[in-house]
């Protein structure tokens, strides 16, 4: 098969984002390890699954803002496959399909680990990203996409990775799951705040169209900053050392997006800014792990 088919199907799963997939999924392992119950087959179980779905939810983004009308030639974000006539409505349909149910077949491995709740989770998290663009309320054209992203990308992905490797939950964790919900939910708040102005006209009122423009940057501002907090709260509760303040060190990464989207980049340039919150992410996640790993 040629480059040139192969690549509208790589660039359809938005490589950038993928590190959310990540993320959430390094810390839960770390915080698993802190309590002395690491198992690396759970891990990356919980990491397939969370990669997964984020490619679900790429694809879906895709398909239904192009069948809804969303995605328009004025969009400054990158170019949509099913848009632009590069993938058909069938093929991304059923590549939709497979992801999904490649998320099913590795969530029975989890709940044959997990039980009841990964069967709730894993409901719930396919229902949600159908309906996170498509269904007859689509979550993200009516403001609640960042809510969406924070609790399943977040919450869910670390807590759930966490649970499959020692079947138990503590509010240690769910703090811990915070800085890789905020991080994660940050990247969309980029999206959306790019396409502010075409996701209004199209009639996608996303929370940033909601908001308007100042109150997504102050939004994207403490969504960045508020996880180096984190570890500090970690700290006073004696649950660890200072081994995790390692985080701060990603923080010559963060300052530089926020003065990015607080008006140094405008239009398709935040497209950068996506990929490099995207990173940050990442980093944060690694180091905050590193953290708990060796505190």
């Amino acid at each position: 098969m040629k480059k040139s088919r192969i690549q509208p199907w790589i660039d359809v799963t938005r490589p950038k984002t993928l590190p959310a997939a990540a993320a959430p999924v390094i810390v839960g392992s770390a915080l698993a390890w802190s309590a002395g119950s690491f198992s690396l087959l759970p891990a990356i179980g919980a990491f397939l699954g969370a990669l997964f779905l984020q490619i679900a939810v790429n694809l879906a983004n895709d398909y239904f803002d192009f069948v809804k009308g969303v995605d328009t030639e004025e969009r400054l974000g990158p170019q949509r496959a099913t848009a632009s006539g590069l993938i058909s409505l069938k093929s991304m349909r059923i590549a939709i399909g497979l992801v999904i149910l490649l998320a099913v077949l590795d969530g029975l491995y989890l709940v044959f680990i997990g039980g009841i709740p990964i069967i709730v989770i894993g409901i719930a998290s396919i229902l949600s990203l159908l309906a996170y663009s498509g269904g007859p309320y689509p979550l993200a054209s009516h403001g609640f996409g960042d809510l969406f992203v924070f609790i399943f990308f977040g919450l869910v992905a670390v807590c759930g990775t966490f649970y499959v490797q020692s079947l138990s939950l503590s509010p240690i964790v769910i703090l811990g799951s915070l800085p890789s919900a905020m991080h994660i939910t940050a990247i969309l708040v980029v999206n959306n705040y790019r396409d502010r102005v075409t996701d209004e006209k199209s009639g996608k009122r996303t929370l940033a169209v909601k908001m308007g423009e100042g109150a997504t940057r102050i939004e994207y501002l403490l969504l960045v900053l508020f996880p180096y907090v984190i570890p500090f709260i970690f700290i006073l509760s004696g649950a660890v050392n200072w081994f995790l303040l390692l985080p701060i060190l990603s923080l010559p990464m963060a300052v530089p997006l926020i003065k990015q989207v607080n008006g140094q980049y405008t239009g398709s340039e935040l497209n950068k800014t996506l990929g490099g919150t995207a990173k940050l992410s990442l980093i944060f996640g690694i180091l905050f792990s590193l953290g708990l790993v060796l505190g």
